[in-house]
């Protein structure tokens, strides 16, 4: 072989895998299944497994960066409140109320694209929701609030969230991967007379991923 065709052959593999790594989709829609670890911060509130799922989608600027919209919802779940008198709750007493949960989470997304491999990781900020304070207020407080509780209008039942981890798509196709796994911290904020700092929680998703668009 001679030199001439030696670099023109290394030209064309470098063009093709420069062609090849180009190529990306547009847009990522997700569909999954969610596992959540609630960590509650009060002593007085059990830790909660919450099985529930949502969606994502990916807008992606090139081949490795892109921003996320995550949404999730957890099924109402019952929960245990074994309260000790204090200055919120001046009788204290063991209650049980419903609750779900909501996150909405948007950010940054880093993804490694292979043929058979795409791992990701991400960092999501946003916010979340419960009505579990909502009706706790109502089981535990009402109709006497003087009696049970030293406030009177119910707490709120939103605070900010955040994520940070990652997981792998397995391409099934051009159009559609598998997601086997995606852990991540989920960390949310709910500042009520129930809890007053973070909630250390753990998340486990796993769906399917459906490519949209293409840079070329």
């Amino acid at each position: 072989m001679t030199i001439t065709k030696a670099i023109l052959l290394i030209g064309v593999l470098t063009f093709g895998l420069i062609t090849w790594a180009q190529e990306f989709p547009r847009a990522e829609i997700g569909a999954d299944y969610s596992y959540a670890r609630y960590a509650p911060s009060a002593s007085h509130t059990q830790g909660l497994s919450l099985n529930g799922g949502g969606g994502t989608a990916v807008y992606n600027f090139n081949q490795y960066l892109g921003i996320k919209m995550d949404l999730q919802g957890y099924g109402s779940n019952s929960i245990t409140w074994n309260i000790p008198p204090g200055p919120n709750f001046p009788q204290g007493g063991i209650f049980k109320a419903q609750g779900n949960l909501f996150t909405y989470l948007f950010g940054p997304q880093v993804k490694f694209r292979t043929p058979k491999f795409q791992p990701f990781a991400h960092l999501l900020f946003g916010g979340a929701h419960s009505n579990v304070y909502g009706n706790a207020f109502s089981t535990i407080c009402q109709p006497i609030a003087s009696a049970k509780c030293s406030f009177r209008g119910a707490p709120s039942g939103n605070g900010f969230a955040m994520a940070f981890g990652g997981g792998v798509d397995i391409p099934i196709g051009k159009a559609v991967s598998f997601r086997p796994a995606e852990v991540d911290y989920l960390l949310t904020n709910f500042e009520n007379q129930f809890n007053n700092s973070n909630q250390n929680n753990f998340r486990y998703s796993a769906g399917i991923n459906f490519n949209i668009g293409s840079s070329k």
